[in-house]
């Protein structure tokens, strides 16, 4: 496994108007992740994170099972190349 990972993520469910956002964001803080965490028009939110690997896996878990309960239904990812980001925003 690589030493630091990017990961982008498009995740499905209730998870706009709910602080989703605020709350990945806060989450990749934590995990010392940079990045970018956005709301798309039709109604998915878009996230990549870039970090150590086990921080970025950890980062893919909990958005997996969503701040609470039933709010992912499901999430696409794919692995990118590293991007050197700093710090992580809301767009």
């Amino acid at each position: 496994m690589p030493e630091r990972l990017r990961m982008h993520l498009w995740i499905t469910g209730r998870v706009q108007g709910i602080g989703f956002r605020w709350r990945a964001r806060m989450q990749a803080q934590a995990l010392g992740l940079a990045g970018w965490v956005r709301n798309l028009p039709d109604g998915r939110v878009e996230a990549a994170v870039e970090g150590p690997a086990a921080a970025v896996q950890e980062f893919v878990l909990w958005c997996q099972e969503g701040p609470a309960g039933g709010w992912v239904e499901r999430v696409d990812m794919r692995s990118e190349p590293l991007a050197g980001e700093t710090g992580f925003q809301i767009r």
